[in-house]
């Protein structure tokens, strides 16, 4: 090994000089090498000399003191020329080493410039180098380089010489369009600073005074001028680039994140500016990342934001409103007003929906009094009631967040309309436009606005060119060529447009007429010729040769402006969102792929679907669109009565005369008509299809929503006896997907949360004295772990049926050791009692995900997979709110409903992270659990109002630099006087407040800080409203309560109430009372949050969520089998697995792990006639096909039949039924037919039909393609080209290869149907193949019994996943190493799909040599052996070799 080490230390030398540095932070000296070459010429002066004198000042401040004064204004702008200068400078060194070729070049005559010859170069300086921190020497432009120099610095600094040119030479106009190459980052440095120095030069235009000489006359140069400029247009960005190089150049600025760490990973960690802006910017995070796009509103005054809001909830109520089916029309008023009220918090006061609903609640709802009735027995009785109507719910709050989104979409819109307008006065003085007049003030949506935008562009795009040229010449920004314009401007400006005049009636007039139901508001007048004898009068060249022209040109020109004409698409879209149907069409493609079997069935011939009819299944909607997108079908938008609305058109365009010439101009007209409906058609068509799936995409997401929020409102196990909100002692158990008799893993977590204790057991099942079987030797401890630790549930889970059986041992062990519960008081029969040991089947989608991530491994390195896995279990026992918002976004990853895969992974995150933040503030924070607790607890934090990830990280950070505690809500805005930091500003603060929580038990000894009422949902500026209702039910007058405040702080009133266990006296106070004193006097609503104080004051923070949620037979079924009621139902075929056989059924297993029974009765007609026994006919693990009869769901059995009879009746899916309107019927039964009939183009044969999820009519390249994406083991069955009697089954064997497998169909009825006797090969049992009774049977055990072999052998250690070259020469290389040793390995062969390699060495002498390994149903075959498994294969390829003796390998070959 020596011989790979060089033992000795090098003797420094003069390439290497010590560089000493001072870090800027420490102050401390340190040290660092850089390499140079070796001067090859000594009399040349070190150009680095002058460049370290403007760097000596700096260094003497260094020496004299580590703490630098700043330096003035003056000092820098000093510094800053000088190095300019020296730019200069070495700027003419630079062109001084320009040969003459390259003078020539940039059209500079040769002999001009002094000393331009080699031997002059060779006096001058060196280029500087930023990053590298040395300085290389030029090398002489005729010098040879050596072998040595190959790698030298000198290389790079001669490639900078040779770039002293690029793009920089003030003769080449081309020079702007050469790119620098990027380089390394060691090389960006020295490559900036060249490029800084030619900076000043760049301008890639010739300069005023270099064209004067270029023989040009005086004219020429003043067009040239003209069209380019002076040349000086970019100077403003080469000034910018020139402070840039000085920034970075400047030793004084200091350190920042983005100079140590990449832009991707700041972005990850959230640590750029823009995060940081968020941190620090007094709005909630939420608001701030949703309304980044938009304009910001804080300049806005007060009344001009109270004017907003009411013209923006007029807006928003006529979308919210219609869906609000439990409102009276007569509350419109009262709904438009909340929404205004909604609106004010949110835009003004920067408050989110959870603080809204929580503490302005009262101006969500609309109340009225009500006159009551006189009641003479009753004379004190109220004279009115109160009826109260909840006008807006949270969800509604989250939908004004949205809607508040869009409006500013459309106002900003609507501004830049107006502004386009403006800028058309001024340049156009007497500019009207009655379109902008009257469709700006009734625009209702997005749509409306793009018309008139789009409208703008098309009349007046060559006018805001124009002023746009002017604006940005007069700036200086730009200049740019004038005179391009538009195929409509020069229209416009030709004599086409006297032919669209000539039309008779604008497009507006179009849209008046047809409008206005009562009568025409506009008549069509008719030239005096033919149009056709107009448009030849109307000849112009160059544009218009002919009268074909000229009628061509304005035929366009009025549909363009038919198409462009707001009112007319306004009152299109109207028409369409009226009458509009969808219709499906299938294409070619997906008359092939979309069979009964499939997905897409259900809408395949789907038409006349309203947008109603589509709301109700908005999955559906998005599966059409998906499917669109895979070019199986086309989603068509129909008008059912489009004739009608062409003859409306007609009529409003036509003119009333009678003349061939008025008929000439109608069928004109008539003609555009129609061209330009279908222009508008694709132009709606795509808005509306747009439109309908942004609307079906937000139902699919609320329903992901409402489903979360589900899971989510419930509250900890509440063990029995025990209040809600009481948090368990969890024992969790799994055996995960493991069969019977498999370990059992188990964790025990204390109310803290802590897990004290985890192991595993392996025999749980109670014995059986009847047939003499013990105990399970793991049930005594199991019973000492449960009386020791004593839980208060024991929490079962796993994700395969064996976990229901689990469930069953752990029950009866409970019942039969009669292990009990914790002991509480029975307040009916007023003793304690104690009930059985609680056993439950848990909720583990939050668990899967956890056992193998990356937190887990981090919170329980030591533990296994499925341990860490009962520790989620416990876990979400205690309180899945914890559980679910430690995922994140990997809560997408969870199935909340099976349609979610269809909308967009980031609006399925919005709508799940609201109904998170709903209920993180429903329950609350405790903010110091949240602090200490920072990887679980403190990931409730990012979704408290107000807050997100960056303020919810930063309050964290402050309250560690605080002490790690707070005290009171108030030290979160920090406080001077106690040198407390500010966590979070005061808007956010006031968003926060009253759900971040401090548990008044753990700080009571803290001070006079510390307040009770900082452990209730009350806000804090509600506090004084409490402390008065303390007051008040306690009796209390002003003395007294200011002996309290003195003895006992602000608070001590409340403080008094709870201690002497008072609080039940707020129940006696009329808080209607004080809410109209309230509103009467400071103009507040407060009676929902009077309420909230009186319950908060009797029982802080109670628990509101539901109780626990157990799950349903039908959630444990899908759970654990991983089906659900549409993939597995009654009647349908499935494949099983024989188990057990008994004299009177046959016991078996779905795939699924079900445990099935089929009678004796059930068997088949020919077994059950014959009475023969089941162990004769079948063999244990043999796979049959069978029909599911009954289906018991929360047994987890099913019973099937083998009956012949009844398997030959297919499976049909329930489709939705559909009236005749609705399925086009005779396209169906004609593709059926076609089906049947079809013919193979290539064998001239009927095409092969068969009804199989797997079959499909593929040759063999499409079924490769088919099965491309799919996974390795799936498969398709498909015709054969080998004749009727054949079909061919190709199965993906790995990437990129696939085997095509023949099958010979024995015993058929007719052409068409399938074989009773399937056939494979030749060279299995007996060499007569492997023969199988139907297609089930074949995929169960030929396919994919071969697919889990080539899983075993690639799952081997022995396995190399490479190609047979890259093996071999991993063999060599550890034959290499390990002289003495022979090896071998696996891989595959991808010439022969089914193979294997072997190779082999044996030896370092030994030649390289591979066997083929065949893979077969369940074995693998080397040199005609089969072995079952790799272990019986590799000892058996040992065997073979030690047969074959020393020259085993010697005549084996090796391709």
């Amino acid at each position: 090994m020596d011989d790979f080490f060089d033992r000795t230390a090098a003797v420094g030398s003069d390439e290497e000089e010590e560089e000493e540095d001072v870090n800027d932070e420490t102050g401390e000296a340190t040290t660092s090498k850089s390499r140079r070459p070796k001067t090859r010429n000594p009399d040349l002066a070190d150009s680095s000399e002058e460049e370290e004198d403007d760097d000596e000042e700096e260094a003497r401040r260094i020496r004299d003191g580590f703490i630098v004064d700043e330096e003035d204004e003056e000092a820098v702008e000093e510094r800053k020329q000088k190095r300019r200068k020296r730019r200069r400078e070495e700027k003419e060194v630079e062109d001084e080493n320009l040969d003459e070729d390259d003078l020539e070049l940039i059209g500079v005559p040769t002999g001009v410039r002094e000393g331009g010859d080699g031997g002059e170069r060779e006096k001058q300086g060196k280029f500087k180098r930023l990053k590298r921190g040395h300085r290389v020497e030029e090398r002489a432009g005729n010098e040879v380089r050596g072998v040595e120099d190959i790698f030298s610095d000198d290389e790079d600094a001669g490639g900078a010489v040779r770039q002293a040119g690029f793009n920089d030479y003030t003769g080449d106009d081309l020079g702007d369009f050469i790119e620098e190459d990027e380089f390394p980052d060691e090389e960006a440095g020295g490559l900036d600073e060249d490029l800084g120095v030619r900076a000043p030069n760049r301008a890639g235009y010739a300069e005023l005074q270099n064209l004067k000489d270029s023989g040009l006359d005086a004219r020429a140069l003043e067009d040239m001028q003209g069209a380019f400029g002076e040349g000086d247009e970019f100077g403003w960005a080469l000034e910018a680039e020139n402070d840039h190089d000085d920034t970075k150049q400047n030793p004084d600025q200091p350190l920042e994140l983005k100079d140590v760490f990449e832009p991707s990973q700041l972005i990850e960690k959230m640590l750029t500016e823009e995060d940081n802006a968020i941190r620090m910017i007094d709005i909630p995070e939420r608001y701030q990342l949703a309304r980044k796009p938009y304009k910001d509103l804080s300049d806005l005054s007060e009344d001009e934001m109270m004017t907003r809001c009411a013209e923006e909830s007029k807006w928003i109520a006529t979308y919210m409103f219609p869906h609000k089916r439990n409102l009276a029309p007569s509350l419109r008023g009262p709904f438009e007003k909340a929404i205004e009220k909604v609106l004010y918090f949110m835009n003004w006061q920067n408050f989110e929906p959870p603080f809204i609903f929580q503490n302005r609640r009262d101006y969500l709802i609309h109340s009225e009094q009500i006159p009551a009735s006189p009641d003479p027995s009753n004379p004190n009785a109220p004279a009115y009631t109160i009826r109260a109507e909840k006008l807006l719910t949270q969800d509604d709050l989250w939908t004004i967040v949205e809607h508040d989104l869009k409006f500013r979409t459309f106002d900003e819109k609507r501004d830049a309309i107006a502004t386009s307008l403006e800028t058309l006065k001024d340049v156009l003085p007497d500019f009207t436009d009655s379109v902008f007049d009257d469709m700006i003030p009734v625009a209702a949506q997005i749509d409306d606005l793009q018309d008139l935008q789009d409208y703008l562009n098309f009349q007046y795009s060559q006018q805001l060119r124009d002023h746009d040229a002017e604006v940005r010449e007069v700036n200086g920004t730009q200049k740019r060529a004038r005179g391009t314009r538009s195929v409509w401007d020069k229209v416009r400006a030709g004599p086409a447009y006297h032919f669209v005049r000539a039309m008779g009636i604008t497009a507006d007039g179009v849209a008046g007429n047809v409008s206005d139901k009562g009568g025409r508001r506009t008549y069509t007048e008719d030239s005096d010729t033919r149009p056709d004898d107009l448009a030849d009068t109307l000849v112009q060249e160059p544009e218009f040769k002919t009268g074909s022209d000229v009628l061509v040109a304005g035929k366009a020109m009025w549909v363009e402006e038919f198409v462009m004409s707001p009112r007319v698409r306004r009152w299109v879209r109207k028409v369409y969102y009226e009458q509009l149907v969808f219709d499906v069409k299938r294409t070619e493609k997906g008359k092939r792929v979309i069979d009964e079997e499939h997905a897409y069935y259900a809408f395949k011939y789907l038409r006349n679907q309203g947008i109603k009819d589509l709301f109700e299944q908005p999955e559906m909607f998005l599966r059409m669109l998906k499917a669109e997108q895979e070019g199986l079908v086309e989603v068509v938008v129909r008008l059912p009565r489009e004739k009608n609305v062409k003859s409306d058109l007609y009529r409003a365009v036509e003119s009333d005369s009678f003349s061939e010439v008025a008929d000439a101009w109608n069928g004109l007209r008539r003609e555009c008509v129609d061209v330009a409906l279908g222009k508008l058609h694709k132009l709606i068509a795509r808005g509306v299809k747009d439109t309908v799936k942004n609307e079906c995409e937000n139902r699919v997401g609320g329903e992901c929503r409402r489903v979360f929020g589900e899971k989510l409102d419930q509250a900890a196990y509440r063990p029995v006896g025990m209040v809600l909100g009481t948090v368990p002692r969890v024992l969790a158990m799994s055996s995960g997907r493991g069969d019977r008799g498999d370990a059992v893993c188990w964790a025990y977590m204390e109310e803290t949360g802590r897990v004290l204790e985890s192991g595993k057991f392996v025999e749980l099942r109670l014995g059986n004295q009847e047939k003499f079987i013990e105990d399970g030797k793991d049930i005594a401890p199991f019973v000492e772990l449960v009386e020791r630790r004593k839980p208060d549930v024991i929490a079962v889970s796993g994700w395969s049926v064996e976990t229901r059986n689990l469930y069953k041992d752990v029950k009866a062990i409970v019942e039969s050791r009669n292990l009990m519960g914790a002991p509480y008081e029975d307040a009916d029969e007023d003793r304690e009692r104690q009930d059985p040991l609680d056993v439950v089947i848990v909720n583990d989608e939050v668990a899967r995900l956890y056992q193998t991530s990356t937190r887990g491994e981090g919170e329980f390195p030591s533990m296994p997979p499925l341990t860490r896995y009962c520790v989620a279990l416990a876990r979400y026992m205690q309180d899945p709110l914890k559980e679910y918002a430690s995922l994140g976004r990997g809560l997408v990853g969870i199935s909340f409903d099976a349609n979610q895969q269809l909308i967009p992974e980031e609006k399925l995150w919005r709508y799940l992270e609201t109904s998170l933040v709903d209920m993180v503030n429903l329950v609350g924070v405790d903010v110091n659990e949240a602090v200490a607790d920072v990887g679980y607890a403190g990931n409730l934090l990012q979704y408290v109002c107000g807050l997100g990830q960056r303020k919810a990280g930063q309050l964290v950070k402050v309250v560690n630099m605080n002490g790690g505690e707070v005290v009171s809500r108030a030290d979160l805005v920090g406080d001077v006087d106690r040198q407390i930091r500010q966590a979070v500003s005061p808007v956010v603060w006031t968003n926060c407040a009253s759900f971040v929580y401090v548990r008044y038990v753990d700080v009571e000894g803290e001070g006079p800080e510390a307040d009770p009422l900082d452990n209730t949902r009350i806000h804090p500026e509600d506090y004084d409203l409490a402390r008065k209702i303390a007051a008040d039910a306690l009796e209390m007058d002003e003395e007294d309560v200011k002996g309290e405040i003195d003895e006992n702080g602000v608070s001590g009133v409340v403080k008094r109430l709870l201690k002497d266990d008072q609080a039940d006296r707020v129940n006696d106070l009329v808080l209607e009372e004080y809410a109209e004193q309230l509103e009467k006097e400071f103009k507040d609503r407060k009676r929902a949050t009077l309420e909230t104080i009186r319950e908060e004051l009797q029982s802080a923070y109670e628990e509101l969520r539901h109780n626990f949620g157990h799950l349903s037979s039908e959630q444990i079924f899908t759970q654990l089998t991983g089906e659900t009621r549409e993939s597995l139902q009654e009647g349908m075929i499935v494949p099983v697995s024989v188990k057990r056989t008994f004299n009177d059924h046959l016991e078996v297993t779905l795939d699924c792990g079900i445990t099935g029974t089929v009678a004796e009765s059930e068997y088949p007609e020919d077994v059950y006639q014959a009475q023969r026994e089941a162990r004769e006919v079948w063999t244990l693990h043999q796979v049959v096909r069978g029909k599911i009869k009954f289906l018991k769901r929360k047994e987890l059995e099913v019973e099937l039949t083998l009956r012949e009879v009844e398997l030959r009746k297919p499976f049909k899916r329930h489709v939705n039924d559909h009236d005749m309107e609705e399925w086009d019927d005779e396209l169906e039964a004609r593709d059926r037919k076609e089906a049947r009939k079809a013919v193979d183009p290539a064998s001239g044969r009927a095409q092969r039909v068969i009804k199989h999820p797997l079959f499909k009519p593929f040759n063999g390249a499409q079924a490769v393609e088919f099965l491309g994406p799919l996974g390795r083991g799936e498969c398709v069955i498909r015709p054969s080209s080998k004749g009727p009697d054949h079909l061919a089954v190709t199965w993906k064997v790995f990437e990129g290869v696939f085997q095509h497998i023949d099958v010979l169909e024995l015993d058929k009825e007719n052409e068409f149907s399938v074989g009773r006797t399937l056939r494979i090969g030749g060279g299995g049992g007996g060499g007569k193949g492997w023969t199988y009774s139907d297609l089930d049977e074949l995929i169960v055990l030929h396919v994919r019994a071969m697919a889990r072999k080539v899983e075993e052998m690639m799952g081997d250690e022995r396995y190399q996943a490479g190609s047979r070259q890259q093996t071999e020469q991993w063999l060599t290389t550890y034959t290499e190493a390990n002289p003495r040793r022979s090896m071998y390995a696996f891989c595959l062969n991808p010439k022969y799909p089914g193979y294997f390699y072997l190779c082999f060495k044996a030896g370092q002498n030994a030649p390289l040599a591979n066997w083929p390994v065949k893979v077969i149903p369940n074995a693998f075959e080397l040199k005609g052996n089969k072995y079952p498994d790799m272990r019986a294969l590799k000892n058996g390829f040992k065997v073979v070799i030690q047969h074959m003796g020393q020259g085993a390998t010697a005549n084996v070959p090796r391709r």
